[in-house]
């Protein structure tokens, strides 16, 4: 499959285009910056207005193609991976750059230190949900946060007196647009919620395995809702590959 990949060098995004390059599919990473790297393709997909002007459009459309050109070639990851300019706010310049995509995977995150993270999130993750809709592109995939998982009816864990401060309006953001796009009608989405722990700390090890869960998160048998990033790409790629959460919030742990 062609797959754009909004987030490409970001800490998840990473790992989702080394699997997706394993197993074979071509990858569009788009980013704001991608001459500065990250996968070797480009930077994060950021918050910010469109600072290339006029041409941004323009340089869209052109790298979109010269994307799906080299998207198709066989090879490593040399071949299966290109980084294209793109700005998340600016809706039709994504419409050129997913139009062809049999899929989007989305990873963006304008940043935890970002003191408009609630703002930017919403806007941003508003801007790529009608950008897929008007590029015709039918399967979205959101990678969200744990926050929005129920640890009790009604309870969910962004709401509890434990859940870090500093995280908090970034993963709110993430349950409000949870929210959002469960109105969604007109295109495939689904909506991943990665474990409790998954961050750099779990990460380094791929198990080959997980567990799946939809509204509560998944607990091993010592009661920790773990998963390693490597894990997490492996779960987003297999629902890519075999549907089974169509318009629906799902998680996966140990």
């Amino acid at each position: 499959m062609k797959i754009a990949l909004i987030g490409a060098s970001g800490f998840v995004g990473k790992a989702i285009a080394q699997e997706l390059v394993n197993r074979g599919h071509a990858v569009t990473a788009i980013s704001r910056h991608p001459e500065q790297g990250g996968t070797g393709e480009g930077g994060t997909a950021e918050q910010g207005g469109t600072r290339e002007g006029g041409t941004a459009k323009r340089e869209g459309s052109r790298e979109a193609r010269a994307a799906e050109q080299e998207g198709s070639r066989e090879g490593g990851i040399a071949g299966r991976i290109v980084g294209v300019k793109g700005d998340v706010f600016d809706v039709d310049q994504m419409v050129g750059l997913l139009r062809g995509h049999d899929a989007v995977v989305s990873a963006y995150n304008p940043g935890w230190t970002n003191p408009e993270i609630y703002a930017d999130s919403m806007r941003g993750s508003r801007a790529i949900q009608e950008a897929v809709k008007k590029s015709g592109v039918k399967r979205l995939i959101v990678i969200g946060g744990a926050g929005s998982l129920y640890i009790k009816p009604g309870v969910q864990l962004v709401d509890t007196p434990q859940f870090p401060a500093e995280y908090k309006a970034g993963a709110t953001a993430a349950r409000d647009y949870l929210d959002e796009i469960r109105k969604e009608k007109e295109f495939d989405w689904t909506f991943f919620s990665p474990a409790i722990l998954m961050n750099h700390e779990t990460a380094g090890v791929r198990r080959g395995a997980y567990r799946l869960g939809l509204e509560n998160p998944v607990f091993d048998e010592k009661g920790v809702s773990l998963l390693s990033v490597e894990d997490l790409a492996m779960v987003i790629v297999d629902e890519l590959e075999n549907p089974k959460h169509i318009k629906q919030r799902f998680t996966a742990g140990y």
